[in-house]
């Protein structure tokens, strides 16, 4: 690791040499270790009164950075301004809205005029809700959301699919001052939660669309990004930009990667969620700087030397789902990591080689807006841990791990079948004992009636 400044030969150097040595959960608990001595206060956030408004109990804004609403009952919401000044660079940073705090969220685009939104998420991933769906149900006027609280109307007038990702047109109106803006959103679909996207080209198409709509101009106003607890893959994203942007002004020797990161952790915690994410920030900032050399040609654009062992895992497989996030900004887990890793801040020793994959569900279908209490599946300050996972073995051939990972997945299938076959069998059984009881009794009444009469008469 260099502490000094770094070439882009150095950088992939360093990649190389870090990739080579497994070592990116130790570069990655360095990081975590080095955030734990910041004196940053989350007072705003822990009040009695703000805690609801948190996704997560354990993802908290910076009361030094933290976005203050002007415009509302209460001044809170689970933001941060993060800066770069090296890069000319401003991103608000903030969790997944919940079905309550979607006013809160708008508002917050608004005041702080923000031209685009940055939704790094899936609504649902992994069956679980990870955000509340907060934009219109549809295109036009007749799907409008009026937001009575905060005195906004919201209105989406465009929508375009762009295979991995789609952009949105919303027009927001201010009842109190008859003003009215457009904002544009710009939703990754095909980025995991505690993952990394498949490629960094396609992540580089992405951020250069985003770049080309002017949304992060040094005049515009912050862009609002966002995945579900807005530190993970949001802080991917920024880093990445900054970092090239960086490159671009200051030359390939300007940028120390774990520096920057340092020193964006200081406005909002726990940016970069695992050890997978830093790795992949390496691989989009590299290739990213590639593709900024005029003599850079596209059929010459990626080394597999640098890139082959990232993507070549089976799919055809899910990982055990990631353990807690509660714990993971103050001390490292205490045992191996599974497929997609934990920490949100630290690492962990016995890292195994990464997942690329994404939620298979489709874009699901945009639900009844909720005014008030929102599904227990979005339910604020949870910490994440609503699936329950087993710590995977840790072998030491990348062909056994897949192959134990497999047997698991069959094991677990079997064991779900016979759950559900027992289940089945028993119901069955109770409901021939419920058609059997009926015409019993009836039979018994009829036997017992007529014993009654028979003694009656005869005696």
């Amino acid at each position: 690791m260099n502490d000094g400044k770094m070439t882009n030969n150095t950088v992939e150097a360093e990649y190389m040499d870090i990739a080579n040595k497994n070592a990116w959960p130790l570069v990655y608990q360095k990081i975590g270790r080095e955030c734990q001595a910041y004196p940053f206060t989350c007072v705003e956030a822990k009040k009695p009164q703000n805690k609801p408004l948190n996704r997560y109990r354990d993802v908290n804004p910076y009361d030094h950075s933290r976005v203050i609403l002007k415009r509302c009952e209460r001044d809170y919401i689970n933001a941060n301004l993060v800066k770069m000044e090296r890069a000319q660079r401003k991103y608000i940073l903030t969790q997944g809205p919940l079905a309550f705090t979607v006013s809160h969220f708008w508002l917050m685009v608004w005041e702080q005029n923000s031209r685009a939104i940055l939704m790094l998420n899936k609504i649902i991933e992994k069956n679980e809700i990870k955000c509340h769906w907060y934009w219109p149900q549809g295109v036009g006027e007749q799907h409008k959301m009026t937001l009575v609280d905060v005195k906004l109307t919201v209105e989406q007038i465009s929508e375009e699919d762009c295979s991995y990702y789609s952009t949105r047109v919303f027009r927001i109106f201010d009842m109190e001052s008859s003003e009215s803006r457009e904002v544009i959103q710009f939703h990754y679909t095909t980025w995991p939660d505690f993952g990394v996207p498949s490629s960094p080209v396609a992540f580089l198409e992405f951020l250069k669309k985003v770049r080309s709509s002017g949304a992060l101009d040094p005049e515009a106003g912050p862009p609002v990004v966002h995945c579900s607890a807005g530190i993970g893959r949001s802080g991917t994203f920024c880093l990445v930009d900054s970092c090239l942007v960086i490159i671009e002004k200051e030359g390939l020797e300007s940028v120390n990667i774990q520096e920057i990161l340092l020193e964006m952790r200081k406005d909002r915690m726990g940016l970069i969620q695992t050890p997978d994410q830093l790795r992949f920030s390496y691989q989009a900032i590299i290739e990213g700087t590639k593709r900024l050399d005029p003599d850079w040609k596209e059929e010459s654009q990626m080394e597999e030397s640098v890139y082959s062992s990232v993507h070549e895992e089976a799919e055809e497989e899910a990982p055990p789902p990631p353990p807690p996030r509660a714990e993971s900004l103050t001390r490292a887990p205490a045992r191996p990591l599974p497929a997609i890793p934990t920490s949100t801040s630290l690492g962990n020793m016995a890292y195994p080689a990464s997942q690329e994959e994404s939620s298979d569900e489709g874009p699901p279908s945009p639900p009844a807006r909720e005014s008030s209490t929102p599904s227990t599946a979005s339910s604020p300050a949870s910490s994440a841990d609503d699936e329950d996972d087993e710590p995977p073995a840790v072998p030491t051939e990348s062909g056994d791990r897949n192959e134990l990972r497999r047997r698991h997945t069959r094991e677990l299938a079997e064991r779900v079948s016979a759950m559900k076959r027992r289940a089945r069998d028993a119901e069955n059984w109770h409901a021939l004992k419920r058609s059997l009881y009926k015409p019993l009794t009836i039979t018994f009444g009829v036997l017992l009636a007529g014993i009654i009469v028979y003694s009656y008469v005869k005696h």
